[in-house]
């Protein structure tokens, strides 16, 4: 069986600010455009079976960018909605939320279009997005790439380990960099982490 290759988009202004990104379709900035480009030999340094990129347009950017050819736009590939806490950051939150985290709390909740998530939810999904990996795994030799958002990867590489929704907190991602998710001894392990390509 391939593995399972996780990129985070490049770099926007939110993502500079560290304002929650979650629905707000914003573009990269050059410097996110540059990242996306020097992803290019990371990826096509693996076989890749299948491909499948958040509809977001940083995600979308991202793939086109670094080389990926035709990936399969997937909504279940969109960051946390983040609810209440949108465009906000987490200093913001501290000041009336000191004590909050985001992979314990989730977030305030927002308007119907975007109510928000809990990470139990954004589990699930992350969960569904690996049942769909797996089936392409099983298809074709190769690995599977997926563009996403760095919350939802934290969680889905969680939920990839067998670990909680929340444990992604452990899982740091930079904007602009490669993952690898592997197997070893039939056991899903994590086999290269939030790796940049030389500048």
């Amino acid at each position: 069986m391939g593995d399972l290759i996780l990129v985070r988009h490049g770099e926007t202004e939110w993502s500079l600010s560290g304002r929650h990104t979650g629905s707000t379709d914003i573009p990269l900035t050059e410097n996110g455009r540059e990242q996306a480009k020097r992803l290019a030999p990371l990826v096509a340094s693996h076989h890749i079976a299948a491909a499948f990129v958040s509809p977001m347009q940083r995600a979308r950017e991202t793939a086109r960018l670094a080389g990926v050819q035709g990936a399969w736009v997937d909504a279940d590939l969109c960051e946390w909605d983040y609810g209440g806490y949108e465009g906000v950051t987490t200093v913001e939150i501290h000041r009336t939320r000191p004590d909050w985290f985001l992979f314990d709390d989730g977030v305030a909740p927002g308007p119907p279009e975007h109510p928000g998530e809990s990470p139990e939810q954004v589990g699930a999904r992350a969960e569904r997005m690996l049942a769909k990996v797996d089936a392409a795994l099983a298809e074709a030799e190769g690995s599977v790439v997926l563009i996403s958002h760095g919350h939802f990867l934290r969680v889905l590489t969680a939920r990839r380990l067998g670990l909680r929704a929340s444990d992604g907190a452990l899982f740091q991602l930079a904007t602009g960099t490669v993952s690898r998710l592997s197997t070893e001894h039939r056991r899903h392990v994590v086999a290269g982490w939030n790796v940049r390509p030389p500048s």
